[in-house]
């Protein structure tokens, strides 16, 4: 979308000091969601790291406990292994210019990135090697297209969205893990609204759960709506989400899945100075119907996780801050007050946020 303008991921299991702090980020976890709210005595609180830039980093692969990947404005493609001790600027050659706002990782060496923009200014780079190199796998030639978010099913298969093209998203289809790409047909796409689009906000708009199951997000309309596809992008249906719709800077903007069935969406008004009641909503049923937040963030949120191995706790980020629910997405409560864009958790425990400034920051107990 021109106003802003999850991924399954393989990760590696940590070891050594790595378990010790997975378990004791574990059991914080644990005590956290266990306990009612006045009980909490010292939440999990996110730890920023110095990253050296002042990019925005809307986009995040959180491979583990010690390696993650961000990627921004200006090009910024910033890889760590040490947990954010230090962090390389793997940028690819002559990016300056360009706008990154998806990262997918598969590890610590290999990467896809996707830069938005109308025509040509979308594009998609690949490194196997730590992002010492990066072939262009993807340029947008049609001047109409503009893609927001990329995810992947598994190492080879993935999909990166268009806003609408002749009154449909467009979706584009890997097979080799981001080396070739092409568009597929969109005979099994419903009709847009007028002025709908995603945002690329977080890299969340797009998000897949097991080998082919794919949700998209979307706003700017007269209605918030979710699409899903349970053939890999081939034929998708359609459900309005309850959060603010009906101008082009509201809708749902982040999505997460923990399975087939079990959904979250955030967004409501990206613009500081108007309020985002009902700016999350809930789904048990794979996205075909979803109920509004009993409680929900006090305010526009762009990113969301599931904490790992929780059927019921979950993290959104935005601009004006950090919520929690323990109650998979029917209330959430606030944690920090710190701006940040995306966040993703690993499965070792790992959860990291990223936004304006350079900001990247871990959860610790």
């Amino acid at each position: 979308m021109r106003r802003l303008g999850k991924t399954r991921r393989t990760v590696r299991t940590s070891r050594g000091r790595g378990r010790v702090a997975a378990a004791a980020c574990g059991a914080a976890l644990a005590v956290l969601t266990a306990l009612p709210a006045q009980a909490h005595p010292a939440p999990p609180h996110w730890e920023l790291e110095d990253t050296g830039v002042t990019a925005r980093l809307r986009g995040l692969a959180a491979v583990d406990r010690h390696t993650a990947w961000v990627a921004g404005t200006q090009g910024v493609v910033l890889r760590t292994a040490d947990g954010g001790a230090t962090w390389r600027d793997v940028s690819p050659p002559g990016a300056a210019g360009l706008q990154f706002r998806d990262v997918e990782a598969f590890d610590a060496r290999r990467a896809v990135v996707l830069a938005i923009g109308e025509g040509e200014a979308s594009r998609v780079y690949r490194t196997d090697d730590g992002g010492t190199t990066w072939t262009e796998s993807f340029r947008n030639t049609d001047p109409r297209a503009f893609y927001d978010c990329m995810t992947f099913f598994d190492r080879r298969h993935g999909l990166a969205v268009s806003d609408p093209v002749d009154g449909r998203f467009r979706v584009l289809s890997t097979g080799d893990g981001g080396r070739t790409w092409t568009v597929l047909p969109d005979a099994g796409m419903p009709a847009a609204q007028e002025g709908e689009a995603g945002f690329a906000a977080s890299g969340q708009c797009l998000v897949a759960s097991g080998a082919r199951d794919v949700w998209l997000a979307t706003g700017g309309a007269a209605r918030a709506r979710v699409l899903h596809s349970s053939d890999r992008g081939l034929t998708w249906k359609t459900a309005d989400v309850p959060v603010p719709a009906g101008d082009p800077a509201r809708g749902v903007f982040a999505l997460a899945f923990r399975d087939r069935a079990h959904g979250l969406a955030v967004g409501g008004d990206y613009r500081p100075d108007q309020p985002s009641p009902r700016a999350a909503a809930t789904t048990a049923d794979g996205g075909r119907t979803w109920r509004p937040a009993s409680g929900p963030p006090p305010a526009y949120r762009s990113g969301v996780a599931w904490l790992p191995h929780s059927r019921t706790a979950a993290l959104a980020v935005g601009p004006a801050g950090t919520d929690l629910t323990t109650d998979a997405g029917r209330t959430w409560r606030t944690l920090d007050t710190g701006s940040y864009d995306t966040v993703d958790c690993t499965p070792d425990l790992g959860c990291w946020a990223a936004g304006e400034q350079g900001r990247v920051a871990r959860l610790e107990s």
